[in-house]
């Protein structure tokens, strides 16, 4: 990488670098079921990489005041920091690598997720992922999440680079969106489904080893 153009990339970290939907899936249907809702499998998927305010708002409808929401949203982020210590996380196939070959490179990088900063500093820690990382951006820093561009933008001026050089990596559609709205350049991961993004893969393991350059020399 040139020093004299810095350039980024801006991670989303649920789904991307670590595979954390099972205990998603466990503290959401523990926390709507102590509120009397049964929630599904299909729609928690639906909701993934979405803001908690957001999310209870479309399950919750009308009786989604701002006190219930904080209250229930507070209690499954911390269920599911518990399993995530208790249990561990492992990265997804090719994230190590390449977290710490941009890291080797000069590459700055940054978090842009839609968690709470907690649920984020917790799942660095334990991925180890700890002097690698040169920012992050929580649900708790954006009014708006994805897809709207927030949380993107701000990562970008958090590591102090322009949004034309910053490559956005994302599962989620909505994710995926919010980074073309910022004006970046998007790497789309998901095992399951395609995303219309710049470039798509699978897996991380599966990204050429100039793919990050190739974008933004496209760019």
């Amino acid at each position: 990488m040139n020093p004299a153009f810095p350039s980024a990339v801006l991670w989303d970290l649920d789904g991307t670098l670590a595979d954390s939907e099972e205990y998603h899936w466990l503290s959401w249907r523990d926390a709507m079921r102590a509120e009397g809702v049964e929630l599904t499998y299909d729609r928690f998927l639906a909701s993934f990489g979405q803001r908690n305010d957001r999310i209870l708002g479309a399950w919750l409808g009308e009786a989604a005041d701002a006190t219930r929401i904080r209250r229930i949203g507070d209690w499954k982020e911390a269920e599911y920091r518990r399993l995530a210590e208790a249990r561990g996380l492992t990265p997804l196939a090719g994230a190590r690598e390449w977290v710490e070959r941009l890291h080797r490179d000069g590459w700055k990088q940054a978090i842009a997720s839609s968690a709470p900063r907690l649920n984020v500093e917790t799942m660095l820690h334990v991925l180890k992922f700890d002097g690698l990382i040169d920012a992050m951006v929580s649900a708790d820093e954006v009014k708006k999440g994805k897809p709207d561009p927030d949380v993107f933008l701000a990562a970008a001026a958090a590591v102090s680079v322009p949004p034309s050089r910053c490559v956005v990596v994302e599962d989620a559609p909505a994710g995926v969106e919010a980074g073309r709205r910022a004006g970046m350049k998007t790497i789309g991961v998901n095992a399951k489904s395609p995303l219309a993004a710049d470039v798509y893969v699978r897996s991380l393991a599966d990204l050429p080893p100039d793919a990050f350059e190739r974008l933004l020399t496209s760019a």
